[in-house]
């Protein structure tokens, strides 16, 4: 061996490392199982090709796929497999003739042993520091009974424990029935999934089952398989991620609506703006990416629902040029499919924008449309709740929209966060004098005092424009208010600011 056995062995999977708290331990077998198309041989590959790229010898030894499949799914990875020795292991033509079948002794029994004899030949020409076995499906089937089976893993695992190899064995699951042999024996488990949603492509997420002796990242993470190999999300744990910075109160370029929240928002907290569709939810959040660059800060946006040229266009109408800030670095916008993320992937994203490119203020445009990647409702909840917690602690300021199904009257949002965001503001519509307005409230921040007025407000070139207090209303919050002030009631809005 080349390198000393306290010294784990990278797997070079993009995240998979970071979950297993540094790689493999050294001179282990490892069980890697998984459905056909998971990802298992991708895996493999890039497990034994960090081995070549450190100087070690690495060994592949396939019973399932020819070393001509082997070399063409790599060529498609854009992989040079030089380093790596490639062990093709096939039945003997002799077995599939019917005639030399027929014999006292089963064909598996002497199958079964001239394969393990021809992959311990292998193993002492090439003497490896890493080897993977592809795949325990083909020994099951050999074995043709459990505890035959099992002597056999346990004979390799014995063999390669004497050798120092690493070994990394892939199991594809195809038994009729659960066998947790190999578990047990094996000194780490790891498990991909593959998931098939009503609509969009396939999610692969996977699982650390099993690692003795070593603390793991738990939980299932997301996944996917791109060109150039497999890329892990880990999961998002926020209390990983602390750091120190001043709470400073962030102020925008209105000093009305900055008067309604208190003062500003502090930074390192959330905002929820919450309201139906056509508010001005996605215009409102952009006052404060504006505020924020020509604070000489950068932003980022995740636009979910809105095609990002109609986003730009109006935009324009309030007077913020988002492309001069793309152009100029500070503006990250992304257009998310929310049928083609995961929200470990998404996680990731946002990660990189924060930690790489300094971002200090995001955007989230919707939660709707975020909801439509979760499979489920709480999975939503705390998947927000980590996002949320992991930006707090990182300095940034997080803005979230969510559109509330109706227009006026009861309305509810699709899921409840409200308890998660430290600000929220609410914007209605609401009917006066024959016209449809719009109104804004705070209705909750965790930090310092704020307004428990509702004024009217509108959006346009001029930026925000917020009313008096409506006074003489009730009922503004549910869209259907009634008039009730007489003299000295709030005047309303004009059509253009004066």
């Amino acid at each position: 061996m080349t390198h000393a056995a306290t010294v784990p062995a990278l797997i070079g999977v993009g995240g998979l490392d970071d979950i297993l708290a540094g790689g493999l331990t050294r001179g282990r077998v490892f069980l890697l199982e998984g459905s056909p198309g998971t990802g298992k041989t991708t895996i493999a590959t890039q497990f034994l090709m960090e081995g070549a790229t450190r100087g070690e010898k690495c060994l592949y030894v396939t019973l399932s796929e020819t070393e001509d499949e082997m070399r063409d799914s790599a060529q498609s990875h854009g992989w040079d497999l030089t380093g790596i020795d490639l062990f093709e292991l096939v039945p003997p033509e002799s077995l599939l003739d019917e005639d030399q079948q027929q014999s006292l002794l089963y064909s598996s029994d002497l199958e079964l042993g001239e394969t393990t004899r021809r992959i311990f030949e292998m193993f002492e020409r090439v003497k490896p520091d890493r080897v993977v076995l592809d795949s325990l499906s083909e020994i099951r089937l050999l074995a043709q009974s459990s505890l035959r089976y099992r002597r056999q893993i346990l004979a390799l695992k014995h063999f390669f424990s004497t050798q120092n190899a690493t070994v990394l064995m892939l199991d594809d699951l195809t038994a009729d029935v659960a066998d947790k042999t190999v578990h047990s024996v094996a000194h780490g488990v790891i498990r991909l999934e593959e998931l098939s949603p009503e609509y969009g492509p396939e999610r692969r997420r996977l699982r650390v089952i099993k690692y003795r002796g070593r603390r793991f990242r738990g939980g299932f993470h997301d996944f996917i398989i791109d060109t150039g190999g497999v890329r892990v999300f880990p999961r998002l744990v926020s209390a990983e991620h602390k750091t120190e910075f001043v709470r400073d109160v962030l102020r925008s370029d209105s000093p009305a609506l900055d008067a309604l929240l208190g003062g500003g928002i502090e930074r390192g907290s959330s905002v929820l703006v919450l309201g139906p569709a056509g508010t001005g939810k996605s215009l409102l959040a952009l006052i404060f990416v504006a505020a924020a660059i020509a604070r000489g800060e950068r932003a980022a946006m995740f636009v979910f629902d809105e095609e990002i040229g109609l986003l730009f266009n109006r935009a324009i109408g309030l007077g913020i040029d988002m492309q001069a800030m793309v152009d100029s670095g500070n503006l990250f916008i992304e257009q998310v499919d929310a049928a083609e993320l995961s929200p470990g992937e998404f996680s990731q994203r946002v990660r990189t924008c924060v930690e790489q490119h300094k971002v200090r203020t995001i955007i989230i445009d919707s939660l709707n449309g975020y909801q439509a990647a979760m499979p489920e409702e709480n999975a939503l909840v705390l998947h927000m709740h980590e996002l949320l917690q992991y930006l707090n602690r990182q300095g940034a300021t997080t803005f979230l929209t969510v559109a509330q199904h109706g227009l006026v009257g009861d309305m509810k949002a699709p899921v409840d966060v409200t308890y998660l965001a430290d600000t929220v503001v609410l914007l209605r519509y609401f009917e006066a004098s024959g016209r449809v307005r719009r109104a804004i409230s705070i209705i909750k921040k965790r930090t310092g005092a704020h307004e428990d007025t509702i004024r009217e407000f509108r959006i346009g070139s001029y930026g925000i424009r917020l009313g008096e207090p409506l006074i003489g209303f009730q009922g503004v919050l549910r869209g259907v208010p009634n008039f009730v002030g007489g003299q000295g009631a709030t005047p309303l809005l004009e059509d253009e600011a004066r």
